[in-house]
């Protein structure tokens, strides 16, 4: 008897949220460590950052990078993009973390056979206060978003 195509895992998954410097980015590192290279994975954003002078070369945000390096996952190469970047939008599924990447990814999916799901994710750049309790408004997006992608992905 074959696998039940539900709990098959997607060839490709794409995550999208606003600016692909915060939530998205974490979430495509997280199910990299998570699945090596068993699935193909990548991330982007509406729009461009408004803040960052260097568009072409756009990093992800400094304390999501310091809280994914306290699991051990590197993201220094990652270099932020839209949906227009994007080398290929073939994707299985295609995860939004936004309402406004929820709408985009309808459309990138119309007439595709790709899944699309909405997983609502706080923004942690707009938590004010000191550097640590900053750091911890990023934990906790980190650690919910790999609390969903173990509970999503894992056979």
């Amino acid at each position: 008897m074959g696998e039940d195509p539900a709990k098959r895992l997607p060839d490709a998954v794409l995550f999208c949220c606003n600016f692909n410097q915060v939530r998205s980015p974490m979430a495509e590192a997280l199910l990299k460590h998570m699945m090596g290279d068993r699935i193909f994975v990548d991330s982007c954003g509406l729009r461009r950052a408004r803040f960052d002078p260097d568009e072409d070369d756009m990093e992800v945000d400094p304390l999501a990078a310091e809280v994914l390096k306290e699991l051990g996952i590197d993201v220094t190469r990652h270099r932020c993009k839209t949906f227009a970047d994007l080398e290929d939008d073939s994707f299985d599924l295609v995860i939004s973390l936004t309402p406004e990447a929820q709408h985009r990814a309808v459309e990138l999916a119309r007439g595709r056979s790709a899944d699309i799901e909405y997983w609502p994710t706080h923004d942690p750049t707009l938590t004010e206060g000191s550097r640590a309790h900053r750091l911890e408004s990023y934990r906790q997006v980190r650690d919910g978003l790999a609390a969903r992608i173990a509970q999503r992905f894992r056979r």
